[in-house]
């Protein structure tokens, strides 16, 4: 009954497909698990071998191409010029190494179990890539994504979404080269087109991409709703010149790289790109054979060793012979003892262009399923787990000859106070912290109060409140004060007291210091007081400089109460 119902129309089954989702969702949090592990599960689950309940495989390719897209799209939003260039030596080297390790010793290491050249070479390649999505995920929620070791983390997965975007270029070349019917003429017309919209692409991000995000972004749903559609865009136009969907998806991202609202954008999108990707796993799901999955199982199984171990002791070794002690390298070490969700669309597409067969998409699947899982407890438990194995890591041995990593670009001092709201009074109170030594960052959602701020020579990103996925890429384990200037009509919170919604926000997330709000209304001060704030001002009876000196007394009450 519940399945001729599910049958009945493509609505029902996404319905189905998505109320899976959320339940083994729910599961894998309980387990401590990302979404990814149960989002591979429901695909598989789904998939002819088991339930067999994703049958529209036309709507769903559709979600996954687009989820791909958007995927690609928030990628090239990283990579941005000037971010790439302020990598830091440690980042580079490690990245670079951890890739060469991976690759030769995962090359060699297939080869032995009997794959053949090609399926080796794309395995070992899959090898390499480590989650984004799910390393900041795990260190925004431990709070280390300020520390050492996560900034150096950081750093080599930018490193490699490089390799990530290199690799899918070699691709799409072979894409064409060996297309049967592709004479020299076609594969120069695709080179030359990629050519051209690359030309575009830098001339927009040069000349007009500042100018209309900034436009854009006074109505911050315009401003994504623009950015899905270059991402589409640019995925359609790459598929019609040859050269595919995710290389013009990522040169959509690439686009808008260098403007000021890429956080905010990338924030925005972010729960868009993991339901989307639901799809793209339901797909794989539909195209593995769980019998064949089995067959694989000593392979997965080796290679799986091999990630977790592996990985992380070549990041260990490079990083000890750079000078940085076997502690910052172990847990710099263990970002990398996964594979991501970048391995299997890599793999997927060598099955599309007739690389290599399901067989082995099915194998980094598994692959991929294993060190997600065990990685993600390894990442937990990083401490308790550096402690058990620092004996075995004896013969390690650190150059201490070699400067340390403390130096490295990017390592500067994180703001002592976070103001949200950067019109006349908070840019004036941000204005007064700055002047009596604070290192202050400033939030705002309007381009040009953010404008103006930043014209002053100060620190700012343009970000919503109300946004938390906005709020765990700030610098919050650095920031003493966070001082909310705003009101429910600069937020665009119709519903919602956006001062409740910060505080709750930062709570939720372990966010430990002081919160200063300010009031238009004497009324609702106890109430927001009792909530969590330390500190509540009323523009017209506080001035700016009076919160200033406030806020100074109070933090000198912290300091006396800590010696």
């Amino acid at each position: 009954m519940l399945g001729e119902w599910i049958a009945s129309s493509i609505f029902n089954e996404i319905a189905a497909l998505m109320v899976l989702a959320a339940g083994f969702g729910f599961v894998g949090v309980l387990l401590k698990q990302p979404l990814i592990v149960s989002f591979i599960a429901v695909g598989l689950l789904t998939g002819p071998s088991m339930l067999d309940v994703a049958r529209s495989s036309e709507a769903i390719d559709l979600l996954a191409e687009l989820g791909i897209a958007v995927l690609l799209f928030l990628v090239g939003l990283k990579l941005d010029v000037k971010l790439v260039r302020s990598l830091g030596f440690v980042a580079l080297a490690t990245g670079l190494g951890q890739v060469i390790f991976t690759s030769v010793f995962g090359f060699l290491i297939c080869l032995a179990l009997g794959l053949d050249p090609v399926t080796s070479l794309y395995v070992a390649v899959a090898l390499t890539f480590s989650s984004t999505i799910i390393i900041v995920k795990l260190l925004s929620d431990k709070r280390e994504l300020e520390t050492l070791h996560g900034r150096i983390a950081l750093g080599f997965l930018i490193v490699q979404d490089i390799v990530v975007v290199l690799a899918m270029i070699a691709l799409s070349a072979f894409g064409v080269g060996t297309r049967t019917d592709a004479g020299p003429a076609d594969i120069l017309a695709v080179l030359g087109s990629g050519l051209a919209l690359l030309a575009l692409v830098l001339l927009f991000a040069r000349f007009g991409a500042n100018r209309l995000t900034e436009r854009l972004a006074r109505t911050p749903e315009l401003l994504i709703a623009f950015s899905l559609a270059l991402a589409a865009v640019f995925a359609a136009a790459g598929e019609s010149l040859g050269f595919g969907k995710e290389l013009g998806g990522l040169l959509a991202g690439v686009a808008l790289a260098s403007t000021p609202f890429r956080d905010a954008i990338a924030a925005r999108m972010a729960p868009l790109r993991d339901f989307l990707l639901l799809f793209f796993f339901i797909a794989l799901g539909a195209q593995l054979d769980l019998g064949a999955l089995g067959q694989r199982g000593w392979a997965a199984a080796v290679l799986s060793l091999f990630v977790l171990v592996g990985n992380p002791l070549i990041v260990v070794l490079i990083m000890a012979r750079m000078g940085y002690h076997t502690r910052t390298g172990f847990l710099a070490g263990l970002t990398v003892a996964q594979i991501s969700e970048f391995s299997l669309i890599f793999m997927a597409m060598g099955v599309s262009l007739g690389h290599v067969t399901g067989a082995s998409l099915g194998l980094v699947t598994l692959v991929g399923l294993i060190t997600v899982a065990a990685s993600t407890y390894m990442i937990t438990y990083s401490h308790q787990l550096h402690r058990l194995c620092e004996p075995l890591l004896g013969f390690v041995k650190v150059n201490r000859r070699s400067p340390s990593g403390h130096a490295e670009p990017g390592e500067v001092d994180g703001p002592d106070v976070i103001v949200f709201g950067l019109g006349r009074y908070g840019g004036a109170i941000g204005a007064g912290l700055k002047a009596a030594g604070r290192r202050v960052l400033g939030v705002d959602i309007s381009p040009r109060a953010l404008r103006d701020w930043q014209s002053r020579g100060n620190e700012g990103v343009f970000g919503d409140v109300a946004d938390p996925e906005f709020l765990a890429t700030l610098p919050l384990d650095s920031a003493e004060w966070v001082v909310a200037t705003i009101r429910p009509a600069e937020a665009g919170v119709s519903h919602a007291d956006p001062r409740l919604v910060l505080l709750h926000q930062l709570r939720a997330m372990g966010y430990s210091g002081r919160v200063a709000v300010t009031s238009t209304d004497q009324a609702p001060d106890q109430y927001i007081l009792e909530e969590g704030a330390d500190l509540v001002a009323t523009p017209f009876t506080d001035a700016a400089q009076q919160v200033v000196q406030r806020i100074e007394a109070m933090s000198k009450q912290d300091s006396r109460s800590t010696d």
